[in-house]
């Protein structure tokens, strides 16, 4: 353990608050591995890739970089509660908790969106419905895919990958919730991690039943964008608050085991059972194809998680992958639009056409250079008095700050001008 991890335990116990863990950097070259396969599934959509059978399937599947996202911040942002009852110690500060989340989502995301809708002043590749104020302000206050008709309505190609930003939210603002049922009234506030993933179990079963209800239920009482929301995804949130649980229980997750398995179901949900390109599908694939995300992220998730120290954790944790990972977030942002850039201005392709490989390089060579100015301009700033108090956020810290920054991703391409619109959107 590093002078000032020991440093922040010891101040951790002298005012009486549970120490943190100490940070893993492999997580936060997860994060890497997720955006870079978000990258690629959105330039396999571009240039037509995914109409080559089966590897097309496999491209088309690299959105589990979404799922991946979305099981970290289940994991990281979980784990202070879960920690805090097998400890017996309070539960984290709801004030704080809003205070770190605004700060560290909020910055960024703003400058980015701005940015795009002020690129796409000038830059006109296509139809764009939201680019309008009215679409500019449904944006920045992540409310864009609660709406009839999103493709059509507000859909904005620079940003297509925001709407998991809006779900991200929403599971930020109904986590605390989640906490004290599963926690608190499940639990009874003891310590009981069986009880705790039954309760879990419970959660991630929200999602097939609103896949169902989605697939079911006139678009005159939900609008067509409602596979696009919270609950078709607590699956995907709840394998992380499931390792958060088995962390403190002290479970153990060999690599050796779960990243097999893990490419396994990939190549099952690469398959018809996750559905086929062509549509319209029963509504058991799109079931099935959640469930097989949430157990995918999971899987590849679990080793980090739960204590493995083998190959794969020391991959993840290179310099370049947790390098990539800082930053990972900001990749998110501002890939779609150099995405479309890319393809439009820089090799003047059309949709649909071109180099799946190139168009990977190309983005990337323009998104990297941006994210990382971005991120040095927004990141959260920490001061020595508080740094302790951060679990951990402090920029200047060589570590990586995983709690912090759990990003997701998205599926819409960065070049896309028109998708049919489907009540299962977005997933």
């Amino acid at each position: 353990m590093s002078a000032n991890l020991e440093v922040r335990h010891r101040r951790a116990s002298a005012g009486g608050l549970t120490p943190p863990p100490p940070r893993d950097p492999a997580l936060t070259g997860m994060r890497a591995v997720a955006a870079l396969l978000v990258v690629g599934t959105h330039a396999a959509f571009a240039t037509g890739y995914l109409n080559h059978g089966y590897a097309g399937m496999m491209y088309a599947r690299m959105e589990i970089g979404v799922a991946i996202f979305f099981v970290l911040s289940g994991f990281l942002l979980f784990r202070p509660w879960v920690r805090a009852v097998a400890d017996g110690s309070p539960a984290p500060s709801l004030s704080r908790y809003g205070r770190q989340r605004v700060r560290r989502i909020l910055p960024g995301y703003a400058v980015a969106v701005v940015v795009t809708f002020a690129i796409y002043t000038v830059f006109t590749p296509g139809p764009n419905p939201g680019q309008t104020w009215y679409g500019l302000f449904r944006y920045l206050t992540f409310t864009q895919i609660y709406t009839e008709n999103y493709l059509t309505t507000l859909l904005h190609p620079g940003l297509s990958q925001m709407w998991s930003m809006a779900v991200e939210v929403a599971f930020y603002a109904t986590l605390p919730v989640f906490a004290y049922l599963v926690l608190r009234v499940l639990c009874r506030g003891r310590w009981r991690p069986r009880r705790a993933l039954w309760g879990l179990a419970v959660l991630a079963a929200v999602t097939p039943a609103w896949l169902v209800v989605v697939a079911t239920t006139s678009e005159s009482v939900l609008p067509n964008s409602a596979g696009m929301w919270l609950p078709a995804h607590l699956a995907w949130f709840a394998g992380g608050m499931a390792l958060a649980v088995l962390q403190a229980a002290g479970t153990r997750c060999a690599a050796r085991i779960a990243i097999p398995l893990a490419v396994g179901l990939y190549l099952v949900v690469s398959s018809p059972v996750g559905g086929s390109m062509l549509g319209p599908d029963p509504v058991w694939v799109p079931m099935a194809k959640s469930a097989l995300y949430a157990a995918i992220a999971t899987l590849a998730v679990a080793p980090l998680a739960l204590g493995d120290r083998g190959w794969y954790q020391r991959v993840l944790s290179s310099r370049p992958m947790v390098w990539l990972g800082e930053i990972s977030y900001e990749i998110f942002l501002l890939h779609s639009v150099a995405m479309a850039l890319a393809l439009h201005l820089v090799l003047g392709w059309q949709l649909f056409t071109g180099s799946m490989p190139g168009l990977i390089v190309t983005t990337l060579a323009l998104t990297i250079p941006a994210a990382w100015l971005l991120h040095r301009v927004t990141r959260p700033q920490a001061s020595p008095s508080t740094s302790a108090r951060s679990d951990g956020t402090s920029a200047a810290s060589a570590r990586a700050r995983c709690e912090d920054a759990s990003f997701s991703a998205g599926l819409s391409s960065a070049a896309v001008l028109a998708v049919p619109a489907g009540r299962n959107t977005g997933s």
